[in-house]
């Protein structure tokens, strides 16, 4: 349905059901952060080269600067804020704590989303598979060096405890 008050969608965002009207040329980070007050999806680049807008629509990390909010019509959508209660996460934000991964932050929900998407099909990755996995996404502070060694510790704690 269009109208004046815009296109009505439903879907499913971290477990929760949810109808809205959206402009048709509204974004899915933009939707996120505006409507459903969900600021743990950045904007950057705006350009889907930066990752900070990192989203998961049905078990796939995207960019949701790159995404329109139609397009996630009668999808799955998680956020970072969805995702914190699921185990690989949490050993992840751990990690990244513990590593100063996340110095200033800006980068890290799209760079834990993009992580967490790597050790669900690879749990035992090398730094040269983390490095090339997390290589679309930008970070302007830690020179990614602490962000590879907490991928690469939190792979190592999921297999111990495995």
């Amino acid at each position: 349905m269009t109208g004046e008050d815009g296109i009505r969608i439903s879907l499913n965002v971290n477990g929760v059901a949810v109808r809205r009207r959206v402009q048709p040329r509204q974004h899915l980070a933009d939707f996120l952060r505006e409507d459903l007050s969900l600021t743990g999806t950045h904007l950057g680049c705006e350009h889907g080269v930066c990752g900070a807008c990192s989203v998961v629509v049905d078990g796939l990390v995207v960019r949701g600067c790159l995404m329109l909010a139609l397009q996630a019509d009668g999808r799955r959508v998680q956020t970072i804020e969805g995702l914190t209660a699921d185990g690989t996460l949490r050993v992840l934000q751990e990690a990244f704590l513990e590593r100063n991964a996340g110095q200033c932050s800006f980068c890290s929900a799209g760079m834990l989303l993009t992580a967490n998407e790597l050790l669900a099909s690879n749990p035992n990755p090398t730094r040269a598979a983390i490095r090339s996995f997390l290589s679309g996404n930008l970070c302007r502070c830690t020179g990614y060096q602490a962000i590879i060694d907490a991928v690469a510790l939190a792979a190592e704690r999921l297999r111990a405890a495995a």
